[in-house]
């Protein structure tokens, strides 16, 4: 089993803690394609899996999925969330037994989705649903210090509804200095990388697992088409994700980190639970003076 390198009331103080350096960009890896981001005091989940329901959904048939890496934190107990993203309707991505107890904790949370899974995300999290906000492709919608630019996903196909809406998104999320990307569950698609190219994207989020341990049925891209996407969106940082959930389906990272590096792509593997802090960064209130340099992308600090 997996243990993360900070879990429960550790998590949450170092959570808390990162309020202390300004200007800057945390992230937390919380598994899977689930990632934690805070600026200004703002927080941020993208695509959050912190329970076990698809384990017990599994139970008992012919293909049983139990975890292989322990989860980092309760979601009734994480507080000072503002926004929650899921960029499809998979249980992995959108999971009720996180994304009600986030409401239960945050009362004043808000879920960014894409506009063709509304209907099927009120049936699924019910009347204690947080409020829903829909983006589609091309598209993007503001909520508090955030830009919300919806890009194409095909899993394996792009989906649409009866109405044209998008069923699978991935984002880049403007904010600040910052422009971040978190591809969804997505192959490499014909005018994937001239909508991200738009931005100059300091940290790119992909999948690295291609066909395997995809919960929908979808398909996403390898380590090899993560890294060589990375290096053509001219991604400052990459950071892989989607793997070592379960006990099916799990890619090595060897793939990813040696495409990396013989591209001359600057890449990053957290771990669970650990933090990652970039720049531009100021003297926290009261502490140790931190770097003052211009952000240029390519320097950061982890904790």
């Amino acid at each position: 089993m997996i243990v993360p390198v900070q879990q429960d009331e550790d998590f949450l103080a170092d959570f808390e803690e990162a309020d202390g350096v300004t200007g800057a960009i945390h992230i937390w890896w919380l598994g899977q394609s689930g990632f934690l981001l805070k600026w200004d005091r703002f927080g941020l989940l993208i695509d959050p899996y912190l329970s076990d329901s698809i384990t017990r959904d599994h139970s008992g048939t012919d293909e049983p999925l139990n975890r292989v890496s322990e989860r980092v934190i309760d979601p009734l107990k994480l507080t000072g969330i503002d926004l929650v993203v899921a960029t499809n309707n998979d249980p992995d991505r959108l999971d009720p037994e996180t994304i009600l107890p986030l409401r239960a904790a945050n009362p004043n949370l808000k879920m960014i989705i894409p506009a063709g899974n509304i209907a099927e995300a009120d049936e699924i999290l019910g009347k204690d649903a947080p409020p829903l906000l829909g983006v589609n492709a091309g598209t993007y919608i503001r909520s508090g210090q955030f830009d919300f630019h919806g890009i194409n996903s095909a899993n394996p196909k792009i989906r649409r509804d009866p109405e044209g809406n998008s069923k699978d998104l991935g984002f880049v999320i403007v904010f600040g200095p910052f422009a971040i990307y978190h591809s969804g569950e997505t192959v490499w698609h014909t005018n994937l990388v001239k909508e991200v190219r738009r931005w100059s994207v300091n940290v790119a989020f992909l999948p690295i697992n291609g066909d395997a341990g995809n919960i929908g049925g979808g398909k996403s891209m390898n380590g090899f088409e993560a890294a060589a996407l990375a290096k053509a969106i001219s991604a400052s940082l990459v950071i892989p994700g989607h793997f070592d959930l379960f006990d099916k389906g799990n890619p090595s990272t060897e793939e990813f980190t040696t495409c990396c590096d013989r591209l001359g792509q600057r890449h990053r593997q957290l771990k669970l639970g650990q933090r990652m802090t970039m720049g531009p960064l100021t003297a926290p209130s009261g502490g140790k003076a931190l770097p003052s340099e211009p952000y240029s992308g390519d320097w950061g600090l982890g904790y």
